[in-house]
C-alpha cells in the first residue's frame, strides 16, 4: 500500500487542535440538516453557528474561523447571504468550504454553484456526480445521490482544485482528497452512514473546522473524510440500524482519539 502524503499522524494533529482552538464554524447551510450538523461539531469539540441575516452573515463570515456553504436548500435569501458571506470571509482570510449539494441536475442551484466557486473555496466536499457537475461536465446524479464511482470524478477534482487552489474531496465508498496534484484515498465509512439523513452534509462541517486549524487544505480534507469515516465505523460496531446509528455516530466523534485513529484509519 503506498505512503500517503497526509498521514494519520497529521489527521490527529488537526483533530487535537479542534480540540484545544474549538473553532468557531459558520453555517450557511440546508434547512435539513442544521441541528444534527451542530452536534455534529460540538461532538468533535468546535463550535457551531447558524447566521443567516444576509447582513449579519457577512459580519458573522468575518468574525468566524471558517465559513461553510451548503446549496441543498437554496432560497433567495439564502443567495443573498451567501454572497455576501464569502467575499467577507475572503478579506479576512477565513478558509470557506462549498458543498455543492444536488448541483447538476438542477438550474439555479448549478448556476449559483459556478458562481460561487470562482470565488476560490478553499475546500469543496461532493459525491462524484456532485464534482462533475461543478467541473462543468455532465455528472449522472440524482438529487442528492450519485450516480458516478468516485473515481470517475478525480479528474474533474484536480481541475476544481487547480482552480481554486484549495482542495476538493470527493465522497463514495472510498472518499479521495485532492489538491490538483496529490490524492489521498481514505477507505473509512460504511453504507449505514448513507442511510442517515445529514451525515454528507455534516462531513462539511467537519471540513470547515478542520480547515480552520490545518496546516493546508488537503490535510483538512484528508482529517474532514477519516475523522466522519473512522467515527462511522465505531458507531457501526454499536448500531446496525439508521436511528440509533445517528447518536452512535455523535457519540464516537466524541469518542475519536490518536490511538483510535491510529489504530482504524485507512488512508492510501
Amino acid at each position: 500500500m503506498p505512503t500517503p502524503t497526509i498521514s494519520t499522524d497529521e489527521v490527529i494533529i488537526i483533530l487535537e487542535r479542534i480540540r484545544a482552538r474549538h473553532p468557531l464554524v459558520h453555517c450557511l447551510t440546508n434547512h435539513v440538516v442544521k441541528n444534527f450538523t451542530a452536534n455534529v461539531l460540538l461532538a468533535l469539540g468546535a463550535a457551531p453557528a447558524m447566521v443567516e441575516h444576509a447582513e449579519e452573515a457577512a459580519e458573522f463570515a468575518a468574525m468566524a474561523d471558517a465559513l461553510l456553504v451548503n446549496v441543498g436548500t437554496l432560497d433567495e435569501p439564502q443567495i443573498t447571504a451567501i454572497r455576501r458571506a464569502i467575499p467577507s470571509a475572503n478579506q479576512a482570510h477565513k478558509p470557506w468550504v462549498l458543498d455543492p449539494v444536488a448541483v447538476g441536475p438542477l438550474t439555479v442551484r448549478t448556476k449559483f454553484a459556478h458562481e460561487i466557486v470562482a470565488l476560490r473555496p478553499t475546500l469543496i466536499r461532493g459525491n462524484a456526480s456532485e464534482i462533475i457537475a461543478l467541473a462543468g461536465q455532465t455528472g449522472r446524479g440524482r438529487g442528492v445521490d450519485s450516480g458516478d464511482a468516485a473515481e470517475a470524478a478525480l479528474t474533474a477534482a484536480r481541475h476544481l482544485a487547480k482552480q481554486s487552489g484549495g482542495a476538493v474531496l470527493v465522497t463514495g465508498p472510498i472518499d479521495y482528497a485532492t489538491n490538483g496534484s496529490e490524492i489521498v484515498a481514505c477507505a473509512n465509512g460504511l453504507p449505514l452512514m448513507t442511510r442517515v439523513t445529514g451525515v454528507g452534509c455534516a462531513q462539511g462541517a467537519v471540513a470547515a473546522a478542520c480547515a480552520a486549524v490545518a496546516d493546508s487544505p488537503l490535510a483538512a480534507a484528508v482529517a474532514a473524510a477519516t475523522l466522519m469515516g473512522v467515527a462511522g465505523d465505531l458507531a457501526a460496531h454499536i448500531s446496525i440500524r439508521p436511528g440509533s446509528f445517528a447518536t452512535a455516530l455523535l457519540d464516537a466523534l466524541d469518542q475519536l482519539d490518536a490511538a483510535t485513529l491510529r489504530r482504524e484509519a485507512k488512508l492510501s
